[in-house]
């Protein structure tokens, strides 16, 4: 055990899911974030503020390097706040952050905040024109970054004449000159309509995009997780995600520290260390993003996986197959799985544990959470339109993109023009407005909605749409398959895309049996033509499989190191793909 860990205390264990209303979940999350508009300058520093005083020098965040208490926490904000000033920066201005994930991550930008100023949440692993074109585009007055990414952000600071601040001992210096007491802003102190944060997309299919967060949002975001959550000071939040993502920012760390529990930081996920740290810090709650829980699930058994007084685990991209291994090999309580994204204006949430769903919507909050699924139309990438020129609600079980209402609560991107390409008009009835998810759903006959595909992964092959999502499930319950990933190929002469498939696979795997598996369970044109058995996937930063890459590189033999293999209509085994039999799949001499 670390000396943080050992020394800060031992948190009491609460029950999982014993007594538990969804109901009351639901109305805890209603009453605290119902409150955020009663104040329009009651932001996330005074909302902390309050908390800290509560709870003094109790433990915030927990590091390895070192963390703060609730008092060091608030107090190190307003020196941040005091130091910007005398920097000259102003409400409304920007900074950008390129740091890995630690405490004074959070400080920092906590403290400049609470003076107006917008932080730019830049993906500290991002290096050359994809480094340079975020920081670009939010035009900051500064950069800070610590000393592992500054030399990367020379050039970028010099282009947009920014001056780039190094995270050092001369920071920290003129840090220890600012006074840590409350500050008095007045005219100057931001309110909930004010932008605090630029949250950038995955990139995973072009540049990043710089989503607008407001002050309201990152409020709404923390208070509402903290009452689904129903976080107490006795708990504890594991946190191994980005903090330049949302969740992993300001999900994780602020619905728990405005609920009065601390968060256990580390700068990266490990899946051998997870379960010490977890056991080592008496951690009662995980958030996690993606394939995160399938690398727990294939990891070698430990006996810290036995020893977790876990009594929740939240976050979005659990996949179906995965759900039940992972809730039952390590015995955990209760998942919380939800939709969101954060450029989006809604948000789903599995308040009852429904395996496989990521949420539904009460009745009593239908009225004010009006999302449509319509019908897609993927030759054109866009939703479906009627004779009348209107879209086409899907039905029961049917697959369609989500789509929502816009009010006053989309706030879209720094991009103008990213931002139009989400609203779709004319969509029920002239002049109304609807926000594009950009994902596939289904919708059951209670309710539950089902995560389908992204529309962007979506594919036409033999006049059907192919969703990846549900063959890369199809495929993973397989025996001896770790990881896999699906997309669309292209074939010369051959319209839409054919499947392909990257797979990552154990001793146990025998192809042989792969499309007997794969044909109980999927129509013929859902049925990937192409196999790529590869040694590990590669994932974005956020944990999503990059797909771009090998859809680029195709199934040709010659550009590919991994073994590749190939089926067809005439055909039911996949058998490997060599020069000779590409060259007739080329020349349009095998049937497809």
């Amino acid at each position: 055990m670390t000396e943080q860990a050992a020394g800060l205390g031992q948190s009491s264990r609460r029950p999982g899911n014993e007594g538990r209303s969804p109901n009351k979940d639901w109305l805890r999350a209603l009453k605290l974030s119902a409150a955020i508009e009663r104040d329009p300058r009651r932001t996330l520093g005074p909302a902390f503020d309050d908390v800290a005083a509560m709870r003094g020098d109790a433990p915030a965040i927990l590091f390895e390097k070192g963390g703060y208490s609730f008092r060091e926490l608030s107090e190190r904000s307003r020196r941040y706040a005091r130091w910007g000033l005398a920097q000259g920066l102003r409400k409304g201005d920007a900074i950008a952050l390129v740091m890995e994930s630690r405490p004074d991550y959070v400080a920092i930008w906590l403290g400049l905040t609470r003076i107006g100023v917008v932080v730019a949440l830049i993906n500290h692993n991002l290096t050359g024109p994809g480094l340079a074109h975020c920081i670009r585009v939010a035009a900051p007055r500064l950069i800070v970054a610590s000393p592992a990414h500054c030399e990367k952000c020379v050039e970028a600071a010099s282009e947009i004449n920014a001056r780039l601040v190094r995270s050092d001992e001369a920071l920290e210096s003129n840090l220890a000159a600012q006074s840590g007491a409350p500050l008095d802003l007045e005219e100057a102190q931001p309110t909930l309509s004010d932008p605090a944060l630029y949250i950038y997309t995955s990139g995973t299919t072009g540049l990043p995009k710089a989503a607008i967060v407001s002050h309201r949002r990152v409020m709404n975001w923390a208070l509402w997780f903290c009452g689904l959550i129903d976080v107490t000071p006795a708990d504890r939040m594991y946190d191994c995600l980005p903090l330049y993502h949302s969740v992993g920012g300001v999900v994780a760390i602020w619905a728990t520290l405005l609920g009065g529990g601390s968060v256990v930081l580390r700068e990266r996920f490990s899946a051998s260390g997870f379960w010490r740290d977890v056991v080592d810090y008496d951690c009662t709650l995980f958030q996690y993003i993606g394939e995160l829980c399938r690398y727990l699930a294939h990891a070698a058994p430990c006996e810290a996986e036995k020893k977790h007084r876990l009594r929740m685990a939240i976050g979005n991209g659990l996949r179906p197959e995965v759900w039940p291994v992972f809730e039952k090999r390590f015995r955990i309580p209760r998942i919380l799985e939800f939709y969101a994204a954060t450029e989006n204006n809604f948000s789903l949430y599995n308040v009852e544990g429904e395996p496989g769903s990521i949420g539904r919507i009460p009745a009593f909050l239908a009225a004010r959470r009006t999302i449509q699924l319509v019908r897609y139309d993927a030759e054109n990438d866009a939703p479906a339109r009627d004779e009348h020129g209107f879209c086409v609600p899907c039905g029961s079980d049917e697959p369609g993109e989500a789509i929502a209402r816009i009010a006053d609560d989309f706030e879209g991107y720094l991009d103008q023009a990213a931002t139009e390409k989400k609203i779709q008009r004319n969509v029920f009835k002239p002049g109304d407005a609807w926000m594009r998810s950009g994902d596939l759903m289904r919708r059951d006959a209670r309710g539950f909605f089902y995560f389908v595909d992204r529309v962007g992964d979506t594919f036409r092959w033999k006049g059907e749409n192919v969703a990846t999502a549900e063959v890369a499930q199809a495929i993973a319950t397989f025996p001896g398959v770790l990881d896999v990933t699906v997309y669309g190929v292209e074939v010369p002469g051959r319209d839409g895309r054919a499947g392909m498939a990257a797979i990552v696979v154990d001793e146990s795997f025998r192809i042989a049996g792969l499309y007997s598996h794969l044909a109980a369970q999927l129509p013929a044109y859902a049925r990937p033509l192409f196999l790529r058995r590869a040694d590990c996937l590669q994932v974005t930063e956020t944990f999503k499989h990059r797909k771009r890459e090998l859809a680029a590189e195709g199934f040709d033999p010659r550009k590919i190191t991994d073994a590749v293999f190939f089926t067809s209509s005439e055909r039911s085994i996949y058998a490997a793909l060599d020069l000779a039999l590409y060259e007739k799949i080329l020349a349009g001499a095998v049937p497809l």
